[in-house]
């Protein structure tokens, strides 16, 4: 069934959201993390190559120092073309006017005579008055003259007895570095889009693997919606979602079993009208027979008469039974209906049992044989609603007991009370054992002929109330034996 959550736009798809937003969350990380490290990068690099050119600055001031000494100013200026050529470096080289021996004009310049250079800058004058002061110093920065990022490193030249006799400023070009790092942004960039691109794909196959099964989980809440209570969603995890399919799946057995006995129950009160139709439709066919034969005065004889009031009594008294023992059945079934109860002694019921329900055995000479552990045994109970249960047990033992024979009764209190009531009559078959306990159930026996169908059913239900249990155990041509189990009433057995 297409419904308006199957017509949603592609981009409401949760496998969608989750691999947009994951693409971005790595898009975001790789863009910071690769901007911050790429800034600690630029910084290292150019924090090295300023300390190798100063190093470097350092070997050259030396190298003027001793030509200054030795006087070798023709090897100072081949030195300095060496430099250019191979190092591809700008040196100058300025004597400081105000040393008691500064470098000669052959070997350097004065502060007024660089002014004049055309790439001369106005920073330049900081750094040499420092450098006169014996304090190298440097700068980095974007040159007008050069129209580049620059290294200038000012070196003191040091002359007789250790005086400052010049200075000399040593430029180096950083583009090289600057290609370095732009080299290394591209990398990073490259890298990163193929990190996202792989990122993405794990994400796709991940997010799949998340959506499949919530699918089918949608897809079996629809199918449950429809009243489809045997699909299940087959989504075998061990994580949350494993979990919410294994609810899903529980949820589907439940709707299955309540579906199964909502039949059931659904049946029964079809069942139950129809039994209760039937178990009147002949006594009201019977009665009707008898009052039109008086009615239309086709019974005139006095004794016939009498007969046919006597069978309408008889019919009119079944009925009522019939009646009041579905009242008390429908009662007892009522969840919230309970016994009240108090402290019986289950020994006494059958002693007065015996005097009462062996009446309907002395026609065919049936005795009990009672046995208890114990003189007192006592339960909670209701003592009516208990006799009225024993009693139809064994006026279903006598009916179907043959004459001469003996009805067995033990009364036991171990952990829990057991009364056992069995009789030596013809057996019930297993077929048959699975539906005794049911509303209007009757065999197909002559003993029974005159049964409703409700004796055990009702004798069930008692037993119940009181917090017991009811079982069968019976052998075709060796009798039958009911149990009975109740739960002890401390502190009043003797």
């Amino acid at each position: 069934m297409e419904t308006q959550t199957e017509k949603r736009k592609f981009h409401k798809l949760l496998f969608v959201k989750t691999c947009f937003w994951f693409a971005v969350i790595m898009l975001l990380f790789a863009v910071v993390l690769g901007f911050v490290y790429m800034r600690l990068y630029e910084k290292t690099i150019m924090e090295n190559y300023r300390e190798q050119t100063k190093a470097k600055a350092e070997t050259v001031a030396k190298r003027c120092s001793n030509y200054f000494l030795t006087g070798d100013s023709v090897g100072w200026k081949e030195y300095l073309i060496m430099l250019s050529e191979i190092e591809q470096v700008e040196v100058w080289t300025i004597y400081n006017e105000n040393a008691l021996l500064p470098l000669p004009n052959t070997f350097a310049m004065s502060r007024d005579e660089l002014t004049k250079v055309e790439t001369y800058d106005s920073s330049y004058r900081d750094i040499l008055n420092n450098v006169f002061h014996n304090i190298p110093m440097s700068k980095s920065d974007f040159s007008e003259i050069h129209q580049m990022d620059m290294i200038t490193i000012g070196m003191p030249v040091q002359g007789i007895n250790g005086e400052v006799a010049g200075g000399i400023l040593m430029n180096v070009k950083v583009e090289n570095q600057k290609e370095v790092v732009d080299s290394s942004w591209r990398l990073i960039i490259i890298s990163s889009a193929i990190a996202l691109a792989v990122a993405i794909v794990t994400a796709l196959f991940y997010v799949r693997t998340l959506s499949n099964p919530i699918l089918k989980i949608r897809r079996t809440a629809l199918e449950l919606a429809d009243g489809n209570y045997e699909i299940t969603t087959d989504v075998n995890r061990s994580d949350e979602i494993g979990e919410l399919a294994y609810t899903m799946d529980f949820l589907s057995e439940k709707l299955q079993e309540n579906e199964i006995e909502r039949r059931n129950l659904e049946q029964m009160r079809f069942d139950f009208f129809a039994n209760v139709s039937h178990e009147l439709r002949t006594p009201i066919t019977v009665m009707r027979a008898y009052t039109e034969s008086l009615v239309d005065g086709v019974v005139t004889n006095p004794e016939k008469i009498q007969h046919s009031y006597e069978r309408m009594l008889g019919e009119c008294q079944g009925m009522e039974r019939l009646v009041g023992d579905l009242l008390l059945l429908s009662k007892m079934q009522n969840p919230d209906f309970a016994v009240e109860k108090e402290p019986v002694n289950l020994v006494q019921i059958f002693e007065d049992l015996k005097k009462s329900a062996w009446a309907i055995g002395k026609e065919k000479n049936i005795t009990a044989d009672l046995y208890t552990e114990l003189p007192v045994i006592m339960m909670l109970g209701d003592y009516d609603r208990l006799r009225q249960m024993f009693l139809v047990i064994l006026d279903n033992a006598v009916k179907f007991s043959p004459e001469n024979s003996v009805v067995h009764i033990r009364i036991t209190c171990e952990e829990q009370i057991e009364v056992s009531i069995r009789d030596e009559g013809i057996g019930i078959s297993e077929e048959e054992q699975k539906y005794i306990f049911e509303k209007f159930y009757k065999s197909r026996l002559r003993q029974n002929a005159k049964g409703s169908g409700l004796g055990l059913a009702i004798a069930k239900q008692i037993a119940i109330k009181h917090g017991g249990t009811i079982e069968i155990r019976s052998e075709v041509g060796k009798g039958t034996e009911i149990t009975f189990t109740f739960p002890e009433l401390e502190n009043y057995t003797m």
